[in-house]
């Protein structure tokens, strides 16, 4: 089982590789990924230094691409696969089926990963993707039961990997509609749900407020943890009840006590979210998962997580929460 870590910038690829990742996850500095935060990502020499870096270490690094082109500008996204391979990147994560297509025919030798925002959740599509396609590994949708994850990857036609930790999306993967219709930008195509340009805290003697392009989303008591404001997971007035989390609450995804199940599974790789996160965070959280899939490949059955890393997991988590999301919905 591979663990596959996010890379915002070169510190934090370092500080995963470094820590035990087999392989990263980056990408370049414009819209063709789906965190086109400012002051993340990586030029063109930093991506060839960051590629270099982790094959010198033992590790693989992959470029994200997994946004969708718009009409007039696919050339930004063979333009950015094209210095990819230049780099020598380890695989492209791609959704959009023409930039597949494209890639499948100019840049053959460079494996192809299905992006988690295609939303491939059967085996007929998957096969249909790796026949037309030509994909090797499909990054699951995070709306699938551990049971559904395990009855899929019997059937599976390629490598599967699912994210493991890390914020939680419970939209359409990066496809809602909820940042765009506030902000004006797609989380998408303009590779960024609430832009950081639309984010203000306010310190008021009360409370600390969390506004996205001047609407209130959240309101914060002073010990309270407080969460990147999202709309999806916001606190709002319904009817006479006091605010609450109407979609979903500010909390991350944990599988670890799900490692010795995916393990057997055969799922291939394990996906930390948090290319936006500090280097630090990174360094913690591999080094948790990394301790936790050797001692879960040793154990077997017998493997329990570690309280002192499910402590230090929780401690890094949205909100200071961790959940186990649709994994653990048995009705599904």
């Amino acid at each position: 089982m591979e663990l596959v870590c996010p890379a915002g910038n070169f510190r934090s690829l370092r500080e995963a590789v470094d820590a035990g990742a087999d392989a990263v996850y980056l990408g370049l500095r414009d819209e063709t990924n789906a965190r086109h935060f400012s002051g993340l990502n990586f030029t063109d020499n930093e991506l060839e230094k960051g590629v270099q870096y982790a094959r010198d270490h033992g590790a693989r690094a992959f470029l994200a691409l997994n946004t969708f082109p718009g009409t007039r500008e696919f050339f930004r996204w063979q333009q950015a696969a094209d210095r990819g391979a230049r780099a020598g990147v380890g695989a492209f994560i791609v959704a959009d089926i023409g930039l597949l297509d494209w890639l499948q025919r100019n840049h053959p030798e460079t494996p192809r990963h299905l992006s988690v925002q295609a939303s491939a959740t059967s085996a007929a599509a998957l096969e249909w993707y790796r026949r037309e396609l030509g994909i090797r590994r499909a990054v699951l949708p995070r709306v699938l039961s551990a049971l559904q994850v395990e009855r899929l990857a019997e059937k599976s036609p390629v490598e599967l990997e699912v994210f493991a930790f890390g914020s939680l999306c419970i939209m359409a993967e990066g496809r809602c509609h909820l940042s765009s219709w506030l902000t004006g930008q797609s989380p998408n195509q303009q590779g960024v749900c609430s832009p950081a340009s639309a984010v203000r805290w306010q310190e008021t003697p009360q409370s600390l407020e969390a506004r996205l392009n001047g609407v209130l989303i959240d309101r914060y008591a002073p010990d309270e943890p407080a969460a990147y404001p999202t709309l999806c997971k916001g606190r709002y007035q319904s009817d006479e009840r006091d605010p609450y989390y109407g979609l979903e609450e500010p909390v991350s995804l944990n599988t670890l006590e799900l490692l010795p199940q995916l393990m057997r599974a055969g799922v291939s790789a394990v996906k930390i979210e948090g290319r936006q996160r500090s280097p630090v965070y990174v360094r913690q959280v591999t080094r948790v998962w990394r301790a936790a899939i050797d001692a879960c490949r040793e154990q077997g059955n017998d493997f329990v997580a570690q309280q002192a890393w499910r402590e230090q997991l929780a401690a890094l988590s949205e909100g200071a929460q961790t959940t186990l999301g649709a994994y653990a919905r048995t009705w599904q």
